[in-house]
């Protein structure tokens, strides 16, 4: 069975997710297709590239990710699909793709040129529907990455960066901000690894300072209290036990963080 997955910023309460849903079972109607999210910010590809990198180790060989956050739709902005670690991604070269492709190995990438897969007349202002999905089905029948382009070398890159230690200072930015309000970190979590379990440190964002506990779970303080953990994505995460971590400390996605132990 084709698995495809989706992602995008068009928001779950819109028509937009079920319109591309419709164009994939049409061509591919064995298809099972998994929501990512349809609520990422919108316009924020970074935040997408997130949770597509956060989430493609666990799904298999042969799955068809595709991912629309694309403010430049219908511009010049070239449409990819990405070969890496077995996996496929279709999208915008924005940067959006680059991240959960690299997690998974060696990139092989496609400029998508051949207007036969699209969905005819395609729009300027729904490539999702008319370009991307359709394509995304045609992969997930079997056609070869290569019949949608040519190979190139030239996409757009995008990285999270990665946080660093100087002494007892952790020092990274705030990459996403998921539903639960908690904090999450470009900081590699095994920095935390000799870090005594409950050791008192102060969280730094934009220049707000307040106490947290490093910890192994959010309920190892009492509620309100703010933590310290490596969260189940394998980066630094600073959270609210029962809140809201993001409205404590008024931050936002790209703020610097520092956590002084």
């Amino acid at each position: 069975m084709a698995l495809i997955t989706l992602l995008s910023d068009f928001g779950s309460a819109s028509g937009y997710p079920a319109a591309m849903k419709a164009v994939i079972l049409s061509l591919c109607p064995t298809a099972q297709i998994v929501d990512i999210s349809h609520d990422v910010e919108r316009h924020h590809v970074r935040a997408g590239a997130f949770l597509l990198w956060m989430v493609v180790p666990y799904f298999p060989e042969k799955t068809v990710h595709c991912a629309v956050i694309d403010p430049g739709v219908g511009t010049a902005r070239r449409a990819l699909v990405i070969e890496s670690g077995g996996q496929l991604f279709v999208g915008p070269d924005n940067g959006l793709l680059i991240p959960a492709a690299e997690r998974l190995g060696r990139l092989t990438v496609f400029h998508i040129q051949n207007e036969r897969f699209f969905r005819a007349p395609a729009s300027r202002t729904f490539h999702g529907r008319d370009v991307f999905a359709p394509v995304a089905a045609h992969l997930a029948d079997g056609l070869a990455p290569y019949e949608l382009g040519p190979q190139i070398d030239d996409y757009i890159k995008l990285s999270f960066g990665e946080g660093v230690r100087r002494g007892r200072v952790l020092e990274g930015e705030i990459i996403y901000i998921d539903t639960f309000g908690n904090l999450i970190t470009n900081i590699p979590g095994e920095f935390l690894q000799d870090i005594t379990l409950g050791a008192s440190v102060v969280v730094e964002v934009s220049r707000k300072a307040a106490s947290a506990r490093c910890t192994h779970t959010y309920a190892d303080v009492e509620q309100g209290e703010l933590v310290v953990v490596v969260g189940s994505h394998g980066q630094v995460e600073i959270a609210t036990n029962l809140g809201s971590a993001a409205q404590r400390l008024r931050a936002h996605t790209g703020e610097t963080v520092l956590i002084k132990l």
